[in-house]
């Protein structure tokens, strides 16, 4: 078992672009996504950046005009039969699908995220995200049996946006074995790096936040788990 987180302070695609051809056995990531710019706009949704309203420092948005190069790199370095998992909202998920799809991915479908709790929103608050499920090649999943609405609790006081880590756990452990690696190229509270790495896999990413690298030291810390830095 690897017992070291590695992580990098790069953007994602550039980061991508620096990996070997095949050398990634999953993708799980959560961008963030610009659709929230526009709800932010209009004060329906949570800050994404500094505010008077907010002791938040939070996150910049990943630009629609990116995904195509973003998807290039992801399917380059993804190993032959594995899959991606990109967490989005409605609007992002329908806009980055046929992307995906130009550079070769297969489109499953979008797997719910039930938060068990009313959240942001302005119109029918959401209480659901989407996850896009998307495979290079063929590889089957390790459960059959698992439906395709995803229930945990929302975290609330986290890291900005910040997902259940059982969340993470599910998908790694439905797509990855023992020791293969998983990456998270937008980490943000570090929670499918820490998955993957109690699951047994080899976890590696980037996020360009200094926010996001402290509170994963942070959090690692707690369980005298190592992230090297390179």
């Amino acid at each position: 078992m690897n017992t070291t987180i590695t992580v990098h302070q790069q953007d994602a695609v550039d980061w991508l672009h620096m990996q070997p051809n095949q050398s990634v056995n999953l993708i799980v990531t959560d961008p963030a996504y610009q659709s929230l710019e526009k709800h932010r706009a209009k004060g329906t949704t949570t800050r994404l950046k500094n505010s008077a309203a907010s002791s938040n420092e939070w996150f910049a948005i990943f630009p629609n005009d990116r995904y195509l190069d973003f998807f290039i790199e992801a399917y380059r370095v993804l190993d032959d039969n594995s899959h991606m998992y990109v967490m989005c909202d409605q609007e992002t998920g329908l806009l980055i699908k046929p992307i995906a799809e130009q550079v070769g991915f297969k489109f499953w479908k979008f797997i719910t995220w039930d938060k068990c709790a009313m959240g942001m929103g302005y119109h029918y608050r959401n209480q659901t995200e989407w996850v896009m499920f998307l495979e290079k090649g063929k590889r089957k999943l390790n459960n059959l049996g698992m439906c395709d609405v995803l229930r945990h609790k929302r975290v609330r006081n986290g890291y900005p946006t910040e997902k259940p880590m059982q969340l993470y756990a599910d998908l790694i452990e439905q797509s990855t074995n023992l020791d293969e690696t998983v990456a998270d190229v937008f980490f943000g509270s570090g929670a499918g790096l820490l998955a993957a790495h109690n699951l047994g896999r080899k976890a590696i990413g980037t996020d360009v936040s200094d926010a996001a690298h402290a509170y994963l030291q942070q959090r690692a810390a707690i369980t005298n788990t190592t992230v090297t830095t390179k």
